[in-house]
């Protein structure tokens, strides 16, 4: 058997078994108990194709919708909001001193953006002073579209993303 025709059979087994390819079969059997469930066109009778008669009724009532209960409200700046932002702030503050270390150490920017703004010092302070009104102005169209639940998430996200990227660095150097 000549090498060429060896190194396509495994080629072709070896991309049979990566986990797209059982994703894909997966979707596609799925797929096939909805195409099953058509109708035939042929198998309708030319009776159940005409128009149902319309009936009017003697009474038709109206129905009036239910006003829907308001979310609970609050203020911007409440005690969750200001501890959020507050520790969004410190965190972002953290982040910028240690990339700061790790980029005069010869170490180098993972983040994409931030990496832009890595070239000085003042531009990475304004990096990270950016970051953080930015999810104070996203938290805040956030509370005034009545998303209190993203309002606080956002926040909660930034967080988590800091902190991780503070415990990567520190253990990095």
């Amino acid at each position: 058997m000549p090498i060429y025709t060896r190194v396509m059979r495994k080629s072709w087994i070896r991309n049979l078994m990566q986990p797209r390819t059982a994703i894909l079969l997966g979707v596609l059997g799925l797929c096939q108990p909805a195409l099953s469930q058509e109708v035939s066109a042929a198998l309708l009778q030319p009776a159940a194709m005409q128009p149902a008669a319309f009936t009017p009724t003697p009474a038709l009532t109206t129905v009036q919708p239910a006003p829907l209960p308001e979310a609970p409200s609050h203020r911007f700046w409440d005690r969750e909001n200001t501890f959020l932002f507050a520790t969004t702030a410190a965190l972002n503050g953290a982040d910028f001193v240690v990339t700061r270390d790790n980029l005069r150490g010869g170490g180098q920017e993972l983040n994409p953006v931030t990496r832009v703004f890595s070239g000085s010092t003042p531009m990475l302070a304004m990096n990270f002073a950016g970051e953080t009104a930015g999810v104070v102005a996203l938290s805040y169209f956030f509370h005034k579209t009545g998303h209190h639940k993203l309002e606080r998430f956002v926040s909660l996200t930034n967080i988590g993303s800091s902190a991780g990227a503070v415990t990567f660095d520190l253990i990095h150097r």
